[in-house]
């Protein structure tokens, strides 16, 4: 896995956040902006499958999911 630095523009309030929030993690801003990013692709995991449940809520029309389940594999 290859890395790439770049630079960002942050407001100063929001540096100085981040200052503050690394030094009482005992991290590296950069590693706070690292954490942050996998909170956010994270979250958008959720949403797409959230999404996706949704949309593909009330498509099983044979009964109780659970049951089904249990009797195909009953007979495994």
């Amino acid at each position: 896995m290859g890395s790439k630095r770049t630079i960002i523009t942050l407001e100063e309030s929001n540096k100085s956040w981040l200052e503050a929030y690394s030094a009482s993690e005992g991290i590296s801003m950069a590693e706070a902006i690292r954490r942050g990013i996998k909170c956010l692709k994270a979250n958008e995991n959720r949403k797409l499958y959230n999404d996706l449940v949704n949309k593909t809520r009330g498509k099983w029309k044979k009964g109780d999911g659970l049951d089904y389940q249990r009797q195909v594999r009953s007979e495994w």
